[in-house]
């Protein structure tokens, strides 16, 4: 049944289309950045060879620099998970007010997900059975970092999260773009008072 799935969604719209049609380069290698922060710094790979829409969209975010000095907006604390997020809404007047390069960032992009069997991503498809997250390429790790959601099948296009373990429910309901592989330690320190000092792009 899935394999009969897979086969059907090739044909669909792949990365180039979104790339052109956001007005951003596709990157579609893995890259690594390092987020500055109030609490040390740490380091993420980025997943551009599985998901390069998402990771495009956030690279042009760290080139316009709409992360300097944002604070980590909401923390949400689990007895085993923390969900830690940060970035901006671009429907916030105030914070468009003073960041002029969101007045060209478009409020969503796609939801992407990559499966195993499938050359290219799928887009603004959100997985209804739960077997088929064992088929997922990325699932939420402790360390991942995702872009928050923006209605059932996009994501917001400034907006970010990062978790401190593994959660299953969430797998293929969210675009998994990257791991934190350096400095887990620092993110489960962050509290609401901490905020993102720079974010580098190192390769």
């Amino acid at each position: 049944m899935f394999f009969v799935q897979a086969c059907s969604y090739k044909n669909k719209i792949d990365s180039n289309y979104y790339c052109q049609k956001l007005k951003f380069s596709c990157t579609q290698s893995n890259k690594v950045i390092y987020f500055k922060t109030t609490k040390g710094d740490f380091e993420v790979k980025l997943f551009g060879k599985d998901n390069p829409v998402t990771v495009s969209n956030f690279l042009k975010n760290i080139d316009n620099n709409i992360y300097v000095n944002q604070k980590f907006y909401k923390i949400i604390n689990y007895p085993q998970i923390r969900f830690i997020h940060g970035g901006i809404n671009p429907e916030n007047k105030p914070y468009i007010e003073r960041t002029q390069n969101l007045n060209k960032t478009n409020l969503s992009i796609p939801l992407e997900i990559k499966f195993k069997e499938e050359i290219k991503p799928r887009y603004n498809y959100q997985i209804k059975n739960p077997n088929e997250t064992n088929n997922l390429v990325n699932t939420f790790e402790s360390g991942s970092i995702a872009m928050v959601k923006r209605g059932k099948n996009k994501s917001s296009s400034t907006e970010f999260f990062f978790v401190t373990s593994k959660i299953p429910e969430l797998d293929g309901r969210y675009s998994i773009f990257g791991k934190i592989i350096k400095g887990l330690d620092i993110l489960k320190k962050i509290n609401k008072d901490d905020y993102i000092k720079a974010v580098q792009i190192t390769n």
